[in-house]
């Protein structure tokens, strides 16, 4: 059991990668990430004296503090946090703890340069279908909530990417180190790379992806509606933003059917009010 004010490793598993999940700040000083550079997914590194001092940025969003035991910097933030009437969490356990349970943890190697706002910036081609939505909801809601996606005409990649330090994704080239990799897509790639495989839900929904993005419907029978609805948000979207922000919603369900729903049907009796599915006939 969790201790007061705080949250246990595996229920803040089960919110990673949800639109609701509690927005994660890695209190950590340098010396102690430098120890251990990796990072519980969907959270951002502050300074400790930082998210005390801006702590009206983040209005009344619930909020986990995680430090490196669960006791040396988190407890202090987070109740500074509740004194400026944000609801706030600490990690039982802190970094230490949850990976002690084995739950997945980001190499912060593997991540681009961020910008001055701490937020890690992607590039790729204008008129994203599957393999570039299907990317930036995984870095969303498992890598970074903040990042910066920059969709641009497909010669102007790699000069975009030199010029704001983007990371170049779901593009051809030499040595691009996000795209695909023999039959497998960038999703595939970047779920492997990001250290993401603990989550089964996320393996699952790399099938569909792969699937629709591939031209292989064989391997998961949802890829035909994946694939419908994709092309049906780029006809309804000129905006690739735009697109981006309404395809997340398609994702998150997906998601949550993948970890949650795969064994539940629907049929007729299950949704009537119990009254009248007495009177069914058999």
């Amino acid at each position: 059991m969790a201790a007061i004010n705080s949250i246990t490793p595996e229920k803040l598993a089960r919110l990673i990668g949800t639109p609701r999940s509690p927005t994660i700040i890695d209190v950590r000083t340098d010396e102690e990430f430098g120890a251990a550079p990796r990072l519980v997914p969907g959270s951002i590194r502050r300074p400790a004296e930082s998210v005390t001092q801006g702590a009206s940025e983040l209005a009344r969003q619930n909020t986990v503090i995680i430090c490196r035991d669960g006791r040396s910097l988190s407890q202090g933030v987070a109740a500074w946090l509740r004194h400026e009437g944000i609801p706030a969490e600490t990690l039982d356990g802190g970094v230490t703890g949850w990976a002690t349970t084995g739950l997945p943890m980001v190499p912060n190697a593997e991540l681009p340069p961020r910008d001055s706002g701490g937020r890690t910036v992607w590039v790729t081609r204008a008129r994203p279908k599957v393999d570039r939505i299907a990317c930036p909801w995984l870095i969303r809601r498992f890598v970074d909530p903040n990042a910066v996606f920059l969709f641009v005409n497909p010669t102007e990649v790699a000069g975009v990417a030199e010029r704001f330090a983007a990371a170049p994704f779901d593009v051809e080239g030499t040595g691009i180190v996000w795209s695909h990799d023999g039959d497998r897509c960038t999703f595939d790639v970047m779920i492997e790379r990001l250290g993401l495989a603990g989550f089964p839900a996320l393996a699952h929904l790399a099938a569909i992806v792969r699937a629709a993005d591939t031209g292989r419907p064989d391997l998961a029978p949802e890829a035909a509606g994946l694939l419908a609805l994709s092309l049906g948000l780029s006809r309804m979207f000129s905006d690739d933003v735009e697109q981006l922000d309404a395809g997340l919603l398609i994702y998150d369900a997906l998601f949550r059917w993948c970890r949650d729903a795969t064994g539940e049907t629907h049929d007729w009796i299950s949704h009537q009010p119990k009254a009248a599915r007495a009177r069914v006939p058999a």
